[in-house]
């Protein structure tokens, strides 16, 4: 058990660099950047149901700026219809840029950047003023961007903005449903006289179609307001505030990326990872694992649904063979990737799907997914060795870094696995069941400590796998599911020079790979297990690092690969890391839950409110008392429910059957 008030462990904060952050935080939600000098270029992922961008933007070094878009339509398919089968097509031009004032080219200069729902660029021209807004379509396969071109002088001027409608079409041969048209139109193009203080509006759209459809009129106003309603929406529930106001605005952030990243699909609504790669298809560790036990508690229909669907799709593959489910269904659900063989993919979906199902409350999803969770068990079972650990061919890294034949992910994720399916078990009023899963559990770590535990580089932690003579991220793993047998140590090793960077947990010690994903469950653990005040520096760190740094406003997928896209899975997992982390929130049966909070020293206060879990809707407010926690949950038309906490075991609460 963590004792948050007389944990007797000192560790050395070890020196973090002086942080440059470019972007600052405004008082309506967004971040900007509006102090410029120099050159720089960033880029920054939005999606709908039917589209994601990429968006590069900056400054060059005359000080003009920067924009392309590089369009992906997930839904138009090109062959082979694989992974990466998505059409994408790069846009660099700019329509202002043929346009004129009084007969002269117009040459933008970026006064500032500003990220809220979308990216709004505002720049200079001459004496105008150009605010443009750029954002994908809720549910349609376009981009649109938005002009407000504002008369700041005190004459008029005279301004011509050229028509624009330009249309290409792709090779039939190369579309799964043939050719498909992508277009470029101008909407509101002009030729007028400005007065001064006078706005005239236009807007560009970019959009996919299939050829046998009819082309679409577009509303940048409407479409707008669309999209602003989704976001706000969401920014009313599950609500985190904190004395960090950084913290609290990445969380925000972070449920836009979690949830847009959902694509309306021939299986179904699909959460992707995005990053230019990954669309129309699920994972057994960005979906199942790592994003889906998020859609249980954060409220968002779309969320639940997708994931949901995941799991349908996942259980379309048991078989009484018990041959491993693939590690990714792909193509809008029509094939699969398996490329990597057996990667844990089973622990993953047992520990995603129970914890999703618990977490959730609704009992008819629990009662569907319950095979998918039996049978992903039994499969684990049937991969034990000799020793009692359980054997995968690779770990979620596909062999990009060793694991051996026997690794701690896999494990450990297991471990997971079981436990949530005894709760769950428990609540379907399977009672043998919930006994025979709590007892694998049990069994499997004292196995996990007994293989995997050992002295690497002079920490008494874990090794990653049999022969494993390196400090690896993974070792965070136990502390995120309660194992705190080695938590001193795994501590010391992950924050240690030779695994902590300015960009978080390197993969490895002795690399310069990184990525958010262990990080993000490094954080997690560390809170999990009581070590607060020391992981509190290094997450807000990181917070400030990703939201106001040189790559905003997301965590990322990993560096070198992938240029640190934004995939949207590590978005989830920084709203878990907080709530499942820092606030202790654990699923335990239905409606109930327990919590095991730690704040980090000098907050009084913190809550979440609107958590949308076991079919109900309520609040968590953690106050410091001088010698103890005050924990209130309030349940929407309920009275309070108010325990003091000596940071003992974690207290449970019961909602209302």
């Amino acid at each position: 058990m963590k004792n948050a008030f007389t944990i007797a462990f000192v560790l050395m904060t070890y020196w973090l660099p002086a942080q440059q952050l470019r972007w600052t935080m405004t008082k309506d939600g967004g971040i900007e950047r509006s102090w410029i000098k120099g050159s720089f270029n960033d880029h920054l992922e939005m999606s709908g149901k039917q589209i994601s961008a990429i968006i590069y933007y900056g400054v060059d070094s005359s000080g003009q700026l920067l924009l392309r878009r590089r369009l992906v339509f997930p839904l138009l398919r090109t062959i082979p219809n694989d992974t990466h089968a998505s059409l994408i097509q790069d846009f660099a031009g700019n329509p202002l840029a043929r346009a004129t004032i009084n007969g002269e080219p117009l040459h933008e200069t970026p006064l500032r950047f500003y990220i809220q729902q979308g990216l709004r660029v505002v720049t200079k021209a001459g004496k105008l003023i150009i605010e443009r807004q750029i954002f994908p379509t809720v549910d349609k396969a376009a981009l649109l961007e938005q002009y407000q071109i504002r008369n700041d002088a005190d004459q008029p001027v005279s301004l011509t903005i050229p028509t624009l409608d330009s249309a290409y079409t792709t090779e039939a041969a190369k579309g799964v449903d043939g050719a498909y048209t992508l277009q470029q139109k101008l909407y509101n193009s002009a030729d007028i006289r400005l007065m001064p203080g006078q706005t005239h509006t236009c807007w560009l759209v970019i959009s996919g179609r299939k050829n046998a459809q009819l082309p679409y009129y577009y509303s940048a106003p409407y479409e707008w307001e669309r999209r602003k309603e989704k976001l706000a929406g969401l920014q009313q529930k599950l609500i985190l505030q904190t004395p960090n106001d950084t913290i609290n605005r990445m969380f925000a952030f972070a449920k836009v990326r979690a949830v847009e990243s959902i694509y309306d699909t021939r299986e179904g609504l699909m959460h992707g990872p995005g990053g230019e790669r990954y669309y129309a298809a699920i994972w057994a560790n960005d979906q199942a694992e790592y994003v889906n036990p998020f859609f249980a508690y954060l409220g968002d229909a779309t969320g639940v649904e997708s994931a949901r669907n995941s799991f349908r799709l996942f259980a379309k593959f048991m078989n009484p063979d018990f041959k491993p489910i693939p590690s990714s269904i792909i193509a809008e659900g029509q094939d699969i990737w398996n490329g990597a063989g057996d990667r844990g993919d089973q622990a993953m979906i047992g520990y995603g799907a129970s914890f999703f199902a618990l977490t959730l409350g609704d009992k008819s999803t629990a009662t569907n997914l319950w095979p998918l969770v039996s049978w992903c068990n039994r499969y684990l079972l049937k991969q034990q060795t000799a020793e009692g650990v359980i054997a995968s061919a690779s770990d979620e890294l596909e062999g990009r870094f060793p694991s051996g034949k026997v690794n701690l992910s896999t494990n450990t994720l297991a471990y997971g696995s079981f436990v949530y399916s005894a709760r769950l078990a428990a609540w379907l009023g399977m009672a043998d069941s919930a006994r025979y899963w709590q007892q694998q559990a049990n069994a499997l770590e004292q196995h996990i400590e007994t293989y995997f535990g050992a002295t690497v580089e002079g920490f008494n932690s874990y090794r990653y796998y049999d022969g494993n003579d390196k400090l690896r991220s993974w070792i965070c793993l136990p502390l995120t599911m309660g194992i705190n047998r080695r938590r001193d140590e795994t501590t010391k090793a992950l924050l240690s020079p030779q695994m902590w960077t300015k960009n978080g947990i390197l993969t490895q010690s002795g690399s310069t790979t990184f990525w958010d994903r262990a990080t993000l469950y490094a954080f997690r653990g560390l809170f999990k297990a009581g070590i607060t005040d020391t992981a509190m520096r290094y997450f807000a760190y990181y917070s400030a690092h990703r939201l106001l740094g040189d790559h905003v406003p997301y965590a990322v997928e990993a560096w070198p690969e992938g240029n640190q896209r934004h995939l949207s899975a590590e978005s989830g997992l920084y709203c878990r890391t907080l709530v499942e982390g820092l606030f202790g929130f654990d699923p335990v049966g239905p409606k109930a839950f327990t919590l095991s909070p730690t704040m980090p020293q000098g907050w009084p206060v913190m809550s979440l409110s609107k958590v949308h879990a076991f079919a109900t809707v309520f609040n968590i407010i953690v106050q410091r008392n001088p010698k103890d926690y005050t924990i209130t949950v309030h349940e929407q038309g309920q009275q309070p429910q108010t325990k003091h906490w000596n940071g003992q075991a974690p207290l449970r609460f019961a909602l209302k059957p």
